[in-house]
């Protein structure tokens, strides 16, 4: 399963760790991903949602 979120498509993004002497490697920062029960497409299913979409509101919660 791809770490994206099923609403607005956000993935990881990569960049360098710079360290003190400015060394330069190659990281990655993932995004908060959180299990969710909603109501996508008419149905009720579990998707990974950003938590950036849940507190939006972009999220139909489902009990």
């Amino acid at each position: 399963m791809a770490r994206i979120c099923r609403i607005c498509g956000k993935g990881r993004s990569v960049g360098h760790k710079v360290s003190h002497a400015n060394n330069k490697t190659k990281r990655s920062w993932k995004p908060n991903l959180q299990r969710v029960r909603g109501n996508f497409d008419g149905q009720v299913k579990r998707v990974l949602v950003c938590t950036d979409c849940i507190h939006s509101g972009r999220v139909k919660k489902v009990a």
